[in-house]
């Protein structure tokens, strides 16, 4: 029987974050961590649940534009979408009118990737699968068949593409069993949020060695002096051998970059993040050459708009670790489009995550590229922020800093139906009480 969709509802969840400020950096002072909730529903009672990723104002707008969006939704069957989804992909992308406040990208961006992330969460409890396992049994040719290669055939090719997956068939078993067995590669953000004393960023960083965390990420950009003492301090307690990140979320220009980021080069850092614009696909590929001598790569994605950005710092070698974010661009779709680009490219995905359920979503793609596309983990780690997953039906596991992949059907993006009601904004008592 079609799994026919008949009601799209969508909700303004906010966490009041910023109180602590947990997840402030140079640009973002004091973000409550935020998602436009979406679940869809079947006749037969199944449900898909979605979300994109805000924090704080502006959440209300992404949910206008959800709701725009649900009329293309509602009334259509499971079996139709995935029947033809790049055609699903194009018709929430390419509608004649609403493509006009993109095109794919921005808000109207943001709401499409919540949109199909609910599918794809449909798509695989249907099927009793993780979505990792999913996309991973997926026939090369089926999983093809759901990405939108308008814009970027001169970059990659459906056959290209094809020939990447086939190939990576060869070992495809092995690599399942090592990622059941070990997990995925993590690094922190956790220990070294902006707004945090020199204290708790001790404290955290402590208890983040003894829990076997070795990749550490420092965010920059306010002050050159502060971060001089943070990042010594940093290094300091994490020793020579263990990784340090630094990330400026588009703190600064292109010269200002590459100053301030060679005046921190003494702590070795592995790469820089969003040093600048992240529209400026040169200025990152200027960045990148400067920096260079020193070690120090670029990092970048999570507010790159769409696989045509992509493309484009590819091509351009505007950086050397590509940042995919599960709810900037349109779902897995998109991101499918842009793992493979990389893998041709030759450049590593180390995915963006924290927020409010990007770990759990994002750890679906990281498996997926392992074992599917790259089967390399040379250079690859995935971001982990130790935030709101107790809000989460299938939170993520975390061992030995390693992501344990995910065993329950669907995208784990589910919430808990209490975190809903008591976080919805302004209406939920969270919001109330702080009235």
């Amino acid at each position: 029987m079609p799994k026919k969709i008949v009601r799209l509802t969508v909700s303004d969840v906010r966490f009041p974050t910023s109180l602590e400020q947990h997840g402030s950096d140079a640009m973002h002072t004091d973000p409550d961590y935020s998602v436009a909730y979406v679940v869809i529903e079947t006749d037969q009672g199944m449900h898909g649940y979605g979300l994109t990723f805000t924090v704080g104002r502006g959440t209300e707008i992404v949910v206008c534009a959800v709701e725009a969006l649900s009329a293309l939704v509602v009334g259509k069957s499971l079996e139709e979408i995935v029947s033809d989804f790049r055609g699903f992909y194009r018709l929430l992308t390419s509608d004649g009118q609403m493509r006009w406040i993109g095109p794919e990208k921005g808000v109207i961006q943001l709401a499409t990737a919540a949109v199909l992330n609910a599918v794809w969460d449909l798509w695989a409890r249907s099927e009793g699968k993780p979505l990792w396992k999913l996309l991973v049994e997926m026939d090369p040719r089926k999983l093809i068949s759901c990405i939108d290669f308008r814009y970027i055939t001169d970059a990659l090719t459906e056959q290209e593409a094809l020939d990447i997956l086939v190939k990576a068939q060869t070992g495809k078993q092995q690599r399942v069993d090592q990622m059941l067995k070990e997990g995925y590669p993590a690094y922190t953000t956790s220990c070294a949020w902006l707004g945090y004393s020199d204290q708790l960023l001790k404290q955290l960083c402590t208890d983040a060695l003894n829990d076997g965390w070795t990749k550490f990420k420092v965010k920059v950009g306010a002050d050159l002096e502060d971060d001089i003492r943070r990042c010594s301090l940093i290094r300091q307690m994490i020793g020579p051998h263990n990784t340090l990140m630094i990330d400026a979320n588009q703190r600064w220009d292109v010269g200002e970059a590459i100053t301030w980021v060679t005046r921190l080069a003494e702590y070795k850092p592995l790469w820089i993040e969003e040093p600048t614009s992240p529209d400026d696909i040169l200025g990152h590929a200027a960045i990148s050459k400067a920096l260079a001598p020193l070690g120090i790569g670029v990092a970048t994605g999570e507010q790159c708009h769409n696989r045509v950005m992509f493309k484009q710092f590819l091509q351009a070698s505007a950086l050397q670790f590509v940042q995919i974010d599960s709810c900037r661009l349109g779902s897995v779709n998109e991101n499918l489009a842009v793992l493979l680009m990389a893998h041709k490219f030759k450049v590593p995905v180390c995915p963006h995550a924290g927020g409010v359920g990007l770990c759990e979503l994002v750890q679906h793609l990281i498996l997926f590229d392992y074992i599917s596309v790259s089967a390399s983990l040379d250079n690859r780690m995935c971001e982990f922020v130790d935030h709101l997953h107790q809000h989460f039906r299938s939170p993520v596991v975390i061992q030995n800093a390693h992501y344990m992949p995910p065993k329950d059907p669907g995208y784990s993006c589910e919430m808990l139906e209490s975190s809903v009601q008591t976080h919805q904004y302004p209406q939920g008592q969270v919001w109330k009480n702080l009235q």
